[in-house]
């Protein structure tokens, strides 16, 4: 295996993938795929607190997802998700997207996520592992504004008002339906995000003092009931949807590591100081 290579047979392990060994890249693959990773990898930004750094390369990135059974955020996991996609004979390329959960339409947050697109018969799809708490499950069409269902919220891709938003580009909108409300996932415009400018993003993410991943402690985890589990820095929740089924303060590290590994599989060691409010 070299450091661009993907282990397939082992990435597909590590998710707990259960299809046919050479299942054809068809919908229900990909369905397949999306479902298991998200469900089976943590989203996480333990590495960023502990200054460990974000390296993209594919022997890296397998070495701590597949191998020592971690997380990771978006470069990481969708990174390995569209080499493995690719590895399977699906027609996949990863695009650029402006994260917009809890921000205002009047807010212009930096374009620095990463996701999929899949082609199958001329259709285009979304795939995406790597949005913490609103990673989608499944497969969101992107040829039409109608409502998707998924394993888990409702997803849907809206143009922007007026197809465009002041860069003279069409831009669309990712969005998930939490309770009764519709509510912004992501930004995008179809740009493609090629390794130069993930490198970039992924280095402003994971060493700008301002960037909400050195800032807070996250992880966040699907569920094959169709619950989430999440971590905001000292809150821990469970929930369905837009309903909160389980909510716990967490008062100190030694309890945060027990809810990640309880709860995210997370194993830790005893001495990890994330530095973040006191955790």
């Amino acid at each position: 295996m070299t450091t661009d290579s993907i282990d397939l047979p082992a990435y597909l392990a590590r998710i707990g993938y259960d299809g046919p060994a050479g299942a054809p890249p068809t919908l229900a693959t990909l369905q397949r795929v999306q479902i298991c990773h998200a469900c089976s990898v943590p989203f996480e930004n333990l590495d960023v607190l502990l200054l460990r750094g974000i390296n993209l390369d594919m022997e890296s990135v397998q070495r701590k997802i597949v191998s020592e059974r971690r997380g990771g955020y978006c470069f990481e996991q969708n990174g390995l998700l569209l080499a493995a996609l690719d590895a399977m004979g699906f027609a996949v390329e990863g695009l650029s997207a402006r994260v917009r959960v809890a921000a205002a339409r009047e807010f212009m947050p930096a374009r620095t996520h990463l996701f999929g697109r899949v082609t199958l018969d001329g259709v285009p799809w979304l795939v995406d592992v790597g949005l913490g708490s609103l990673t989608p499950t499944g497969p969101i069409r992107m040829d039409t504004a109608e409502p998707q269902a998924t394993p888990h919220e409702p997803r849907r891709i809206v143009p922007a008002d007026g197809a465009h938003v002041g860069n003279g580009m069409a831009t669309w909108f990712h969005q998930a339906l939490l309770g009764d409300q519709w509510q912004d996932v992501c930004e995008f415009t179809g740009e493609r995000m090629p390794a130069i400018d993930r490198q970039v993003s992924n280095w402003w993410t994971s060493t700008n003092p301002q960037s909400k991943f050195r800032l807070n402690i996250m992880a966040a985890i699907a569920a094959h009931d169709g619950t989430r589990h999440a971590i905001a820095t000292r809150e821990y929740t469970h929930r369905r949807g837009a309903e909160i089924l389980e909510r716990e303060v967490i008062g100190s590290r030694e309890r945060l590591l027990v809810v990640l590994a309880e709860r995210f599989w997370l194993v830790m060691p005893g001495e990890s100081v994330f530095g973040i409010d006191g955790l």
